[in-house]
């Protein structure tokens, strides 16, 4: 929530508990790259049963990430990621019909990592970009520091 960067993503044909453990190691892994402070991160998700299973709430533990999850019917609390996935299904999905699955993957996997995250400017983050917003706070936190 800080920048709307996407950190971390997986994608398959099936929603399951291997998946989102998969897209969430891929953000701490990202994270950890970039000597990010982990200790008081709290990752929120809705209530799918992939976000309760034992192998996602064990990844969390693992990191120890906080897990937090939406209320039922609180549609509100999911909203900056359901914002994300209207966007992508009006920007991606909804342009062409895929010959195959492998075509849409690469096209989600290209638009987050080249237009998303660096090329789409957002009211939010001061017109800014999330590689942008994320530079500027990290420019300033050293120079707090210095």
């Amino acid at each position: 929530m800080f920048s709307n960067r996407i950190v971390g993503y997986a994608i398959d044909s099936r929603m399951k508990s291997s998946l989102a453990a998969a897209a969430l190691e891929q953000a701490v892994a990202r994270r950890t790259l970039v000597g990010a402070d982990l200790s008081d991160l709290t990752c929120h998700s809705d209530r799918g049963s992939q976000f309760r299973s034992r192998r996602f709430v064990g990844a969390l533990n693992a990191h120890g990430i906080r897990g937090s999850m939406g209320r039922v019917g609180a549609a509100g609390d999911n909203a900056a990621m359901e914002s994300f996935f209207s966007l992508l299904q009006k920007n991606i999905l909804n342009r062409k019909r895929w010959e195959s699955r492998e075509e849409p993957r690469l096209a989600i996997i290209t638009w987050i990592e080249k237009t998303y995250d660096r090329r789409r400017r957002q009211a939010r983050l001061g017109r800014m970009t999330p590689i942008e917003f994320e530079t500027v706070y990290a420019t300033q936190q050293v120079a707090l520091v210095a």
